[in-house]
Order: structure tokens, then C-alpha cells, then sequence
């Protein structure tokens, strides 16, 4: 497997340590096996793992680090497992309700040794007295529930990155009046950056 990612990361021209390589992989090929009887997640062969992987690095080719990052409905671990094995001083709390799930992030955080990664298994609008600089999401809910979810853990500073499919054009219509933001597109994924409020 570790040359099928070391050849994925190459291709997209990611930049990432070669030891957080080596820490994806064992992440990979952990995620492979509780699938066998777990189910975490839909992504069964190394292929469609590693596809997962990288989608979830992508992001680091055109977003700067940050110091905090909450990723909603973190399931097997994308985006936000992932970040936090590539941006290894960036504070990462993943927060993903269901137990089997959270099991899994919590035993592969103890593996890895991940200092800056802990989890929060509960529904993410009850988490509380805690502002991120930035909010992941990956194939949860629509934008703009995630920003009202969210918005007791978020200030004006705060960035959101979502990743999305085709819909992305119709979810932001609504909000562009009111939010700055990118979108990046890769294939038929839409990296929805947004950077902040448009000033009043």
C-alpha cells in the first residue's frame, strides 16, 4: 500500500513529511482491517482508501496551516484524522457521535501517538465554550446548517472548509451575500473555502 499512496501523494504534488507518509499508510491498512468487521466506512479497498486519503490532503496545497480545527462528522477520518497527521501543531478535534466510529478514531489517535488529535463523540452543535480558527466537513449536511451547527464555537475570524460535490453552486447562492469565499474544484469535487464575513 505505501507505494500506492507514496505514487497518489507524488502525483497531486502534495508536500508532506515522509514520516506522516509512513503514518498514513499504518492509518490505511488499520482502517482495512476494522472494516473486515466494523464497517466504518464505504472506502473498502487500498484504492478507494487512498482516494479518500488524498482528497482529504488536497486542501493543504492552497489553504494555510492553522492552530485549531474542529472537523464535524469526522466518520472513518476524513478530512480531519488525516489534517491532523499532516499538520501535526495544529490543535484537531474531531467530533463524530457515533460509538463504533469514535472508537476507531479514538484507538487509531493512541496508535499513532497523534498529541494534537482528540475526540468528541457527540453531535457537534453540544459542544460548547470553545472557539476553532477553522471548520472542516465532509458529507454531512448542507452549508448552511453547518454554519448555524457551528456558529456557538465560531467568531468572525473563523474559516470554514467544506468538502462538496456539484450542489455546492446551489448551497452557497444563498450565503455568497453575505460570506467571502473560494471554491476550489478538482474533479468532480468543490473544496468550499470560506474565509469570512463580508463587511457590513
Amino acid at each position: 500500500m505505501i507505494n500506492l499512496l507514496k505514487s497518489a501523494i507524488k502525483e497531486e504534488s502534495i508536500d508532506i513529511n515522509e514520516d506522516r507518509v509512513l503514518k498514513l499508510e499504518h492509518y490505511a491498512k488499520k482502517l482495512k482491517w476494522w472494516n473486515k468487521t466494523h464497517n466504518i466506512t464505504g472506502a473498502k479497498s487500498d484504492e478507494d482508501i487512498i482516494k479518500n486519503i488524498i482528497d482529504s490532503l488536497y486542501p493543504i496545497k492552497f489553504m494555510p496551516k492553522k492552530r485549531t480545527l474542529l472537523d464535524v462528522g469526522t466518520g472513518a477520518g476524513f478530512p480531519g484524522l488525516i489534517l491532523a497527521i499532516a499538520w501535526q501543531d495544529t490543535e484537531v478535534t474531531l467530533a463524530e457521535p457515533l460509538n463504533k466510529r469514535a472508537s476507531f478514531l479514538r484507538y487509531i489517535i493512541q496508535d499513532l501517538e497523534l498529541k494534537n488529535t482528540t475526540v468528541f463523540k457527540n453531535r457537534v452543535e453540544k459542544l460548547q465554550d470553545k472557539n476553532f480558527e477553522i471548520v472542516t466537513s465532509r458529507a454531512v449536511t448542507n452549508t448552511k446548517l453547518l454554519l448555524e451547527l457551528t456558529k456557538n464555537i465560531t467568531d468572525k475570524e473563523t474559516e470554514y472548509l467544506f468538502f462538496k460535490g456539484e450542489r455546492v453552486f446551489e448551497e452557497i447562492d444563498e450565503l455568497k451575500a453575505q460570506y467571502i469565499y473560494d471554491i476550489v474544484t478538482k474533479n468532480r469535487r468543490n473544496y468550499l473555502w470560506i474565509k469570512g464575513l463580508k463587511c457590513s
